[in-house]
């Protein structure tokens, strides 16, 4: 098999990492949502609690379960990614850039990582494996 050709098949797969990307993350970020809201796998330091109902982390949790559900269906994944970056530039510059400037030591590494990742999708899109995908085709389908 030529190099050329393995390239051309590696790089032709993007989408499909897209999608798995979107796929793993939004499992990662469900799973800090049900963390805040129902204390599953674990509730929140430092007794493993839930969150008050209505505070601000409570209505994070809710955004983290809720649109990283969407988010990981692909499911208007553009504006969902966009908001969902927004709530994670709030959290590190509400809660950790004030414990100091480095994310590896302030404890904000994901919270950079997720806003960057959701501001990645808000640009690029669900990819092939999404709800997304199958509704842009069908309303390509419906306008012939």
């Amino acid at each position: 098999m030529k190099i050329k050709s393995v390239i051309a098949k590696w790089t032709g797969s993007a989408p499909y990492f897209q999608s798995a990307l979107r796929i793993t993350a939004a499992i990662i970020f469900i799973l800090a949502g049900t963390a805040i809201l129902f204390a599953f796998p674990k509730g929140m330091p430092p007794g493993g609690a839930t969150a008050p109902i209505f505070s601000q982390i409570w209505i994070g949790g809710v955004l983290e379960v809720f649109g990283g559900g969407l988010f990981l269906i692909g499911l208007f994944t553009r504006p969902v990614a966009f908001i969902l970056a927004g709530e994670m530039a709030v959290a590190y510059f509400q809660f950790h850039f004030p414990q100091g400037f480095w994310p590896t030591l302030n404890g904000g590494v994901s919270s950079v990582l997720f806003c960057f990742i959701f501001l990645y999708f808000s640009a690029s899109g669900a990819g092939p494996w999404s709800m997304d995908s199958g509704r842009l085709k069908k309303k390509v389908r419906n306008e012939k």
